[in-house]
C-alpha cells in the first residue's frame, strides 16, 4: 500500500509538470495570441512573428510581452513589448535568435499583460510544419 501511494504521488507530480494549454481566459483583459509565424533560420535558431490582441488601456493596462515555452512550461524565448498598442489591434511583433532543441517539434507561445500576467489563449506551434 505504501509503495502504491508513493508511485501515485510520483506519477501525479510528473504529469502535473506539463503545461496546460486548455485552461485560459478568452477575455480581452488578458493578452490573447491570435497568430504565430515561426521560421527556422540557416543558423538553426528560430524567428517568431506573434500577433497579440488585448484591450490595451494606455500605460495602466497593456500587453507587455510574449514568450515561447516548451510543453513543460520552460521559457525558450521572450519578447518584451515596450508600450501600449491602444489603436493597433491585433498587433504583430517578432523575436529572432530563439534556440529550440532539434528534437523539439512543438512549442507554446503565450502573451501577458502588465496587470493580469499570463492567462489568455496560448498557441501551440508545430515546428515540423514550418
Amino acid at each position: 500500500m505504501r509503495l502504491l501511494l508513493i508511485l501515485s504521488f510520483f506519477t501525479s507530480s510528473v504529469f502535473a509538470s506539463k503545461f496546460d494549454v486548455g485552461t485560459y481566459s478568452s477575455s480581452l483583459d488578458f493578452a490573447q495570441v491570435t497568430d504565430v509565424l515561426a521560421t527556422e533560420k540557416s543558423s538553426g535558431s528560430w524567428c517568431f512573428g506573434t500577433s497579440v490582441r488585448h484591450n490595451d488601456q494606455g500605460w495602466e493596462h497593456y500587453a507587455d510581452g510574449w514568450e515561447v515555452i516548451d510543453l513543460e512550461g520552460n521559457q525558450l524565448g521572450y519578447r518584451k513589448l515596450h508600450h501600449p498598442h491602444d489603436n493597433e489591434q491585433p498587433f504583430t511583433r517578432s523575436q529572432c535568435n530563439i534556440k529550440i532543441p532539434a528534437e523539439m517539434s512543438k512549442v507554446i507561445v503565450r502573451a501577458k499583460c502588465n496587470k493580469h500576467g499570463f492567462g489568455g489563449k496560448p498557441m501551440v506551434v508545430d515546428l515540423s510544419q514550418n
